[in-house]
């Protein structure tokens, strides 16, 4: 019988997010995911704007999360977020 999973690590992200923001976002999500080596991340988005932006950062994260074993869960995402999310057919890929 398996054990009790791990506590998820916890990564929040703050806006409003620019393209140029992008690179150093993700360099600091590597950093955090090498050094924590964790199964599953809560990325606090709270009070971050949707645009596509946002979006592209969030499916950045997740493939790298995804390169290192482990998963991101959106948390404290707003209605507007997780509706840019789904219109952007990434709902399975971000979960919220």
């Amino acid at each position: 019988m398996a054990g009790p999973l791990p506590p998820p690590s916890s990564f929040a992200i703050q806006g409003p997010l620019a393209r140029e923001d992008l690179p150093a976002l993700y360099d600091r999500f590597c950093s955090f995911v090498s050094e924590h080596a964790p199964e599953r991340v809560l990325c606090d988005v709270t009070g971050v704007e949707p645009s596509a932006v946002t979006v592209d950062a969030l499916a950045r994260m997740q493939l790298a999360a995804r390169r290192n074993g482990c998963t991101v869960t959106l948390c404290h995402a707003s209605e507007r977020l997780l509706a840019l999310v789904a219109l952007m057919g990434l709902a399975d890929v971000l979960p919220g």
